[in-house]
């Protein structure tokens, strides 16, 4: 089970929270590789954002359990983790355990 705290609070920042977005829909809509890298590039230029800042921010959502990625070569393969977002709905729903 995650733990609600840590993923409410990487949530909480702005910039996380428009950073697992992005993976929400490129999980969903089928982004691509060079989509995805793209958008990170232009969510670190939309906050005046280093790249590196950017990787600190998806380091942040991995260890709240949020996304998992994955490094192939030099990209970062980041996704959302489904068993995170139906605990979230359970929680929402005060469902959760």
């Amino acid at each position: 089970m995650a733990d609600m705290a840590k993923v409410f609070k990487a949530l909480s920042d702005p910039t996380r929270l428009a950073i697992f977005e992005l993976v929400r829909k490129c999980g969903t809509e089928g982004c691509t590789e060079d989509q995805a890298a793209d958008s990170l590039s232009q969510i670190a230029e939309r906050f005046g954002l280093s790249l590196s800042t950017v990787s600190h921010h998806v380091k942040e959502l991995r260890g709240s359990g949020l996304i998992t990625c994955e490094k192939d070569g030099q990209r970062l393969h980041c996704w959302v983790d489904p068993d995170v977002l139906t605990e979230l709905e359970q929680f929402a729903a005060g469902a959760a355990t």
